[in-house]
Formats: structure tokens, C-alpha cells, sequence
């Protein structure tokens, strides 16, 4: 049974239906859920995550890769980013999720929001939501992760906001050293222009990346691009 709407779309829907109704929120999911053909919540949610794409993303990773995930607002960039980390984890690998747009609880609601209960992964994630977040400060901070690692970085486009930092190009560079010699696989999630909008194009691709300072994006060996529920993934030729 395929679901009418992305899982955090769904989720959305049942935060306004408890709000509008003042009804707890356990309710409204499961509400939701009688309405796309499952008896509860805990259901869709199960079928939400066998039907996700990022275990087959995932196998199509390699160590040492740099992946870019795109999309506009509210298209679920963030909780794929994090379902490949999650998939990682499942496998035994280690994930990590460095964020200088969430804080700790907008984390852990995404974690929920996709049916996982992030306390199943203590011993293998990694949360930062410091101020501090670099190319650099990555690198310092990931130099004990082990082979197959993998990181994801909200945004890319954040990374070099203060002067005192690199410019972009140089810090995904050091970055993509990193990840080659230890083994990890680092993924960003990214911004794109809002001129795509007025595309015609079905989904997002490298001419619509944000980019308000140069950035070579040929340094990336993966990107994958949402849209409305679509992921369109390629790997660098």
C-alpha cells in the first residue's frame, strides 16, 4: 500500500489535527494512520521504513565518499540524511550529525518523525550541534571514527558563515582528504536556489545548488535530489 504523502508530511497533518482538536498526539498519529489503511501509527511507520530508498542508497555509498543531498524546504532532505545514518547504524557502523541549523531536540523529533527511538543508537551516534562547526572542527572531532562511518552536515552552505573560517571550496576539500583516508562517507545536506521553483524540471539538480560563495561541486562523488517524494541519485562518472 503506497502512503498518500512523505512520512513527515503525515506527521505534520497529525500535529495540526491535535492542535485543531486538542487531542493527544499519540491520537492524532494513529487517526492518521486509520486513514491511509493502517490500524496504528507504529504500522505505517514500519511500512514507511521498509519502503525507504536510503537502504538502497546506502549500498551504492562507498568509504571515502562525499554525498550531496538536495531539495527545496520540506522535502525531506534532513530525514533521508538522517535514515542513511540510521541504515548505517543498523549494519553496526557508526553515524553522526553535525548541525549548525537544528538543536538537539529538532534532532531527536527527526529521529522520531521516521519511526526511530534515537536512545536504540546511543553507543553509535554522535550529535554536535556546536557554533563551532567547521571543516576543521570536523575533522578534530571524527579523528577516532571508524572505517564506514558516516557523517551528515547541516548545511553546506553554513560551514564557511563565519569570516574566521576557510572559504567553502577549501573546507569540503579538506573534508573529502579526510573522509578518503579514514574511510568515512560524509554527507551534506544542501540548500537549493529558489529559482528552481519556476523550473519545469521534475527535481532539483547541480545548477539549482545554492551556492552564495564558489564552490567546485565536482568534488562531490554522489548527489541525490528530492522533490515531491522523488529521489533521484547519481554517482559521479
Amino acid at each position: 500500500m503506497k502512503l498518500s504523502a512523505p512520512i513527515y508530511r503525515l506527521k505534520r497533518t497529525a500535529k495540526s489535527l491535535s492542535r485543531e482538536e486538542g487531542i493527544p498526539l499519540h491520537e492524532a498519529l494513529d487517526r492518521v494512520a486509520a486513514s491511509e489503511g493502517f490500524c496504528a501509527w507504529s504500522l505505517l511507520v514500519a511500512k514507511a521504513a521498509a519502503a525507504t530508498p536510503a537502504n538502497k542508497l546506502l549500498a551504492r555509498f562507498r568509504p571515502g565518499d562525499l554525498v550531496l543531498v538536495g531539495a527545496r524546504p520540506g522535502h525531506g532532505k534532513t530525514l533521508l540524511s538522517l535514515e542513511l545514518a540510521v541504515e548505517a547504524m543498523k549494519s553496526g557502523s557508526r553515524g553522526a550529525f553535525f548541525s549548525l541549523e537544528y538543536t538537539e531536540r529538532d534532532v531527536l523529533g527527526c529521529f522520531r518523525a521516521i519511526g526511530v527511538e534515537p536512545a536504540q543508537f546511543d553507543r553509535l551516534f554522535e550529535l554536535d550541534c556546536s557554533d563551532a562547526i567547521s571543516a576543521d572542527y570536523i575533522v578534530k572531532r571524527m579523528a577516532a571514527a571508524p572505517r564506514g562511518t558516516l557523517v551528515v552536515i547541516d548545511y553546506l552552505q553554513l560551514l564557511d558563515q563565519k569570516r574566521e573560517h576557510p572559504e567553502l571550496t577549501t573546507q569540503v576539500r579538506t573534508l573529502k582528504s579526510f573522509a578518503r583516508d579514514k574511510g568515512l562517507i560524509i554527507v551534506f545536506i544542501s540548500q537549493i536556489d529558489r529559482s528552481y521553483e519556476l523550473s519545469t524540471r521534475p527535481c532539483p539538480d547541480l545548477r539549482d545548488v545554492r551556492l552564495p560563495n564558489p564552490l567546485d561541486l565536482k568534488l562531490f562523488d554522489t548527489t541525490c535530489f528530492l522533490n515531491n517524494g522523488e529521489v533521484r541519485f547519481r554517482a559521479a562518472s
